[in-house]
């Protein structure tokens, strides 16, 4: 079997409202390539990465949006503008190759008519539990409805997805408002569900300072872990220092030497493996081996994926032992996917493992073309901005919060 074409299709599937984080917004949609590498045996695989596959013209382009009437001596703060360092981890070669690994694996699996869990050793476990995703969230754009910004909002939100998902774990993400108002808003949250368990991400944007103030005011809940409260290594082992609160990341332990040099010296308590970010599922399955050995926990990263991607994330759940907690996944904030039999239900916080060969996961053709065709008339989005504040640079650490009480939303193509 030899590898006869490679295809990419760009394709933007709506949300159910805009998602804000500490670097900007989705703006009421995800942005993702499906790839389909053609063999000569006439089997197709199936692979998705985030955002397109623009040339370097395309990509200096849309840096228009960025600095057109920016202050080119104001070089500090373009540095943030374009290339922030958490925002960066989208924007690299790992994640075309963990796109073809992905295609690849689902043309063996094909071929050898078993899934790709069976390749990977077989599974432990025939569904990965997930927690829900409870972002801030602009009201939809289209009908007004989904916003997430009050602690009845928030309270809300995460009742409503527990009674229809059947979700135990929750995790808040954060960063947008002060740290003080936001640790209001999380203890809220977590008295609003007793019994179940709570996790919190910042996206790394706090001082260590706030990390450890902050850590010290949600030590008495039942914590799966705190999330990315700063950036770096260095700022993770000073917080680690100071809080009985487990540390988790996604964005400094991404890598095979990060997590030696974690191992060596920790930093993190759980890393959370992501198919894109490690370059592929074997990757992360290599890296839960380690976390094995050292007694590191691991947990799944979400990275904003279609059921291509979520697939990936399952066979590679499937297949870990020591999956210590709960995945993460955006998925329940879509309002459609690409593939056939559309969106995967949740059965009781869970989703099967798929039993197909390959990914076990096709393209649906009809909601391919639809969704590319949205996305050549929307184009992309600059998942660092703000819509409801232009002018608005996140830093490291930020001292730039949204206003809690303000309902603009800005405006929001859709």
């Amino acid at each position: 079997m030899k590898i006869r074409d490679i295809r990419a299709t760009t394709v933007t599937v709506p949300l159910q409202a805009p998602l804000r984080h500490a670097n900007g917004c989705h703006w009421g949609r995800f942005v993702r390539t499906i790839v389909e590498v053609e063999a000569d045996n006439g089997l197709i695989g199936l692979g998705e990465m985030g955002g397109g596959g623009e040339s370097a013209e395309a990509a200096f382009r849309a840096m228009k949006a960025y600095l057109v009437g920016h202050d080119p001596a104001r070089v500090e703060e373009m540095r943030f503008l374009i290339a922030n360092p958490t925002a960066s981890l989208y924007n690299n070669r790992t994640q075309i190759l963990a796109t073809l690994e992905f295609a690849c694996l689902d043309l063996i699996g094909q071929e050898w008519g078993v899934p790709v869990s069976e390749i990977l050793g077989g599974r432990v476990r025939d569904e990965v539990t997930f927690a829900s995703y409870c972002f801030f969230r602009y009201p939809n754009p289209k009908d007004g409805t989904g916003e997430v910004r009050t602690v009845e909002q928030v309270v809300e939100y995460a009742r409503a997805t527990k009674a229809q998902h059947g979700f135990t774990t929750h995790k808040m993400k954060a960063g947008v408002f002060h740290p003080k108002h936001e640790l209001e808003l999380y203890r809220a949250l977590a008295a609003s569900l007793p019994g179940d368990s709570f996790r919190f991400d910042c996206n790394g944007v706090w001082s260590t300072e706030q990390a450890i103030a902050f850590s010290h005011g949600i030590e008495d809940l039942n914590n799966d872990y705190l999330e990315d409260p700063v950036y770096g290594m260095n700022g993770m082992r000073r917080t680690r220092q100071m809080t009985r609160v487990p540390l988790a990341t996604n964005t400094v332990v991404v890598n095979f030497e990060q997590l030696a040099a974690n191992v060596l010296d920790p930093a993190v308590d759980v890393i959370l493996l992501d198919t894109t970010f490690w370059g592929g599922i074997r990757p992360c399955v290599k890296a839960a081996g380690v976390c094995e050995t050292f007694q590191l926990g691991v947990a799944v990263h979400s990275s904003g994926e279609l059921g291509i991607q979520l697939a990936s994330m399952l066979h590679m759940g499937a297949v870990v032992p020591n999956l210590s907690f709960a995945a993460d996944a955006h998925y329940h904030h879509l309002t459609d996917d690409i593939i056939e039999g559309g969106l995967m239900p949740y059965r009781n916080g869970a989703i099967p493992v798929p039993t197909g060969p390959g990914l076990g996961v096709r393209l649906n053709r009809d909601k391919l073309a639809e969704y590319s065709e949205l996305y050549k008339r929307l184009g992309g989005y600059p998942y660092d901005r703000d819509p409801a504040r232009p002018e608005w640079t996140p830093l490291l650490p930020n001292d730039r919060w949204a206003d809690p009480n303000s309902q603009d939303c800005g405006v929001i193509p859709y």
